[in-house]
């Protein structure tokens, strides 16, 4: 399973991607506007950043509007996958989009309907929402559980992107799943490396290295 940052801060996709743990970053508006940064210019920096995908989203809501604002973010950089809302001018957008060869990452998907639409579309990308399912009484796992069904069912090539993580056991469940890739902040995947019997076995070790009063010569 791939692992996107979900962040617009540049310094933790920069400590992550220097320790080789994610392959791509998404956006939104909300980050962006948490980041206090230029939309293009912070941008711009995370695609030089990574190698993957960088999913920058659009804010029009039509699909003429949305199509002049991708042409614009897509001449950002050469991985930026264009990030459109799953409404019926955004899979209008991503059929013309994908069809030209740009890739594109269909956004707030609470359905699996919604994900079948948005694959017969051309999705590079789906990104369905477990936190946020979870948090209107349905069950986020159920909803990526339907999606990996269909798509295998057809062969779809969209790649199932689960976003709105909030735990290590929404990225557990996720992997164990099938979801191609799973996006969440710097912070939850940062926390996957702690357990407090590495803590404990770490303490241990140091304690009785101690003892032996040695040192390891360094260069």
């Amino acid at each position: 399973m791939k692992f996107f940052a979900d962040t617009a801060d540049t310094a933790a996709i920069r400590e992550l991607a220097e320790a080789g743990l994610i392959d791509g970053v998404t956006t939104n508006p909300s980050l962006i506007h948490k980041a206090g940064r230029d939309f293009i210019e912070v941008t711009k920096e995370i695609c030089a950043l990574v190698d993957g995908p960088v999913s920058a989203e659009v804010v029009a809501l039509d699909h003429p509007t949305m199509m002049r604002e991708a042409e614009t973010l897509r001449k950002i950089a050469d991985n930026v996958c264009i990030k459109v809302p799953l409404t019926i001018d955004g899979l209008k957008t991503c059929r013309a989009l994908t069809g030209d060869g740009t890739m594109v990452n269909v956004t707030l998907c609470f359905s699996a309907n919604q994900a079948l639409l948005a694959a017969k579309a051309g999705a590079t990308f789906v990104s369905p929402f477990l936190g946020r399912h979870d948090d209107n009484g349905w069950d986020g796992l159920d909803l990526i559980r339907d999606i990996r069904l269909i798509y295998d069912n057809y062969d779809f090539a969209t790649e199932i992107l689960a976003a709105s993580i909030r735990h290590s056991v929404h990225v557990l469940e996720c992997a164990r799943i099938g979801a191609d890739v799973m996006t969440a902040p710097p912070a939850v995947i940062k926390g996957l490396a702690n357990h407090v019997l590495t803590d404990k076995g770490i303490e241990g070790f140091v304690a009785d290295w101690a003892k032996t009063g040695q040192t390891i010569p360094l260069d």
